[in-house]
């Protein structure tokens, strides 16, 4: 029993062991930069078919597409952030439907509260990396 390692960190060493011995190119894969690169090739929704779908065209006295995607990082954000992709391409789906960086802010923001400052920091970073790559200098 002088081996330090965790079960989960055995088994995470095994997999990698066993990806390498495969395919040698995977020793410097990163799922991290792996879902970027899928995130990129997603597109952004227009704000038109965001509402056609997701807003008030529907039901017209329903909540907007921006309304509803804020919702949704609400709820990304209560979960902890761990979902990277998914907080990445909401923000980016609420920046198109018109959510300004102080909407997005305050909806992360409020989320401390709930799921606690670790969960509501995570997001704000993964929120950072979109809004700063959008390039839009509203707050």
């Amino acid at each position: 029993m002088t081996d330090p390692k965790n079960p989960f960190e055995m088994m995470m060493k095994q997999a990698q062991d066993m990806a390498k011995a495969m395919n040698p190119a995977l020793e410097n894969f990163s799922p991290t930069d792996a879902f970027k690169g899928f995130e990129a090739m997603w597109p952004t929704m227009p704000k038109e078919v965001m509402e056609m779908m997701f807003g008030n065209t529907v039901n017209k006295d329903g909540l907007d597409a921006k309304t509803r995607l804020l919702i949704t990082l609400a709820g990304l954000t209560m979960q902890g952030a761990q979902a990277d992709s998914a907080v990445r391409q909401t923000v980016r789906h609420a920046v198109e439907a018109g959510a300004k960086k102080q909407e997005i802010v305050e909806t992360i923001g409020q989320m401390s509260v709930f799921a606690g400052i670790p969960a509501m920091t995570r997001a704000l970073e993964l929120a950072q990396e979109v809004m700063g790559e959008e390039g839009d200098s509203e707050t």
